[in-house]
């Protein structure tokens, strides 16, 4: 098998390098965490490199890439710290979209391309508990016009979205469906708030609330899109942790101790030797999890709760070893290790955390005990 990237997927890793190094540093995104978190303006600097149009195909005005760039940009969002909504504007929202009649399609994935438009997923519930199939919002129809009641929550920059992809059962009939819900719809209240990693999220709550269709069969698609966000998620971990490591060898090189730089101590360069091994075990089923994005769905699941198992280990273990490494400036607000650590914990619990994506492997191992087969 072939790891090696192509030119073109070398450019693009260098335009979003580029783009962080110049315009993305840790003054300015302590300055966004501590104003509250919202990054809109930030999303639309990446909009104008043209990533908005990223995963959107080419028929509807974007550039029709698949997942092994869309984990380019992931990783390197990841590696400058990047906290803007992009995965869930410009990778989830089209691929729920995808499962949508043309003319919604026609209707929002231009929008999304152009960046003009911030399309959210609005899933989670307080019993959901990771489960894509558990929704309590229900949705009723009468007169062929959709209307949903009931009350997400943690949506992904929520109070800055233009419009939701909800979740909700139909009534009278089993299963979960999809459906959009604009910015600001009759019976819609959203509430927002600033979350741990210095980004932003709201609770949607919804009641009588005009909704457009998209998918009556919504566990396909949002099992698909659950695999997409997880895939970048494992990128942007993998771009996060190999960052956190390299500010914690500088550190050892800078820090003294008896007169001399932590990185001559034996103990700390062994630990820095487990930190490295866990970073390319991430790396690897982050590569793992973007190639099996194309698999059959019983495939592809399987796959993406291997990676996020992996992944959680790996961002635990780097994340708590170079910040006791660094001592007690690591866990400070100012300095910006800490800050890595916090990302790397919430997307240890986004889209399932590591017991759940355990249970998910254990699950779909069927009659073999070997992890890849």
């Amino acid at each position: 098998m072939d790891f090696e990237f192509s030119d073109e997927q070398e450019q693009l890793r260098d335009a979003v390098r580029r783009w962080v190094d110049k315009g993305f540093g840790f003054e300015r995104r302590h300055a966004l965490a501590k104003a509250g978190g919202k990054t809109r303006e930030v999303l639309a600097e990446l909009n104008e490199l043209g990533l908005s149009a990223l995963a959107v195909p080419e028929a509807h005005g974007g550039m029709g890439f698949g997942a092994v760039e869309a984990m380019v940009v992931m990783e390197e969002l990841g590696r400058g710290l990047v906290n803007a909504p992009y995965a869930q504007a410009a990778l989830v929202a089209p691929t729920l979209l995808s499962y949508a009649p043309e003319a919604l399609q026609q209707h929002w994935l231009p929008k999304i391309a152009a960046g003009e438009a911030l399309v959210v997923l609005a899933q989670q519930e307080r019993a959901s508990r990771y489960r894509l199939d558990q929704a309590a919002t229900l949705a009723t129809e009468s007169a062929g016009q959709w209307k949903l009641t009931g009350t997400k929550i943690v949506v992904p920059a929520g109070d800055e979205a233009d419009a939701f992809i909800v979740s909700a059962r139909v009534a009278g009939a089993d299963g979960v469906a999809l459906f959009v819900v604009d910015k600001g719809a009759a019976g819609s209240q959203v509430r927002g708030y600033p979350t741990q990693d210095g980004a932003r999220a709201a609770d949607l709550v919804l009641a009588d609330t005009p909704a457009t269709l998209l998918s009556r069969d919504g566990l396909a698609a949002l099992e698909h899109a659950a695999d997409v966000a997880i895939a970048a998620l494992c990128a942007e971990g993998v771009g996060l942790m190999d960052r956190m490591v390299a500010i914690t060898v500088d550190y050892m090189h800078q820090r003294k101790q008896f007169g001399v730089p932590l990185a001559t101590f034996q103990a700390l360069r062994h630990r820095i030797a487990d930190v490295k091994m866990q970073l390319e075990l991430g790396r690897s089923m982050s590569y793992f999890a973007s190639l099996k994005l194309g698999e059959p769905a019983e495939a592809r699941c399987r796959a993406l709760a291997q990676a996020k198992v992996q992944l959680g280990n790996s961002m635990r273990f780097v994340g708590q070893q170079c910040t006791q490494i660094h001592g007690g400036i690591g866990v400070t607000d100012e300095y910006v290790s800490s800050h890595y650590f916090k990302r790397m914990t919430v997307i240890e619990l986004s889209f399932g955390d590591t017991m759940h994506h355990l249970g998910e492997v254990s699950a779909r191992m069927r009659d073999s005990a070997g992890v890849f087969a």
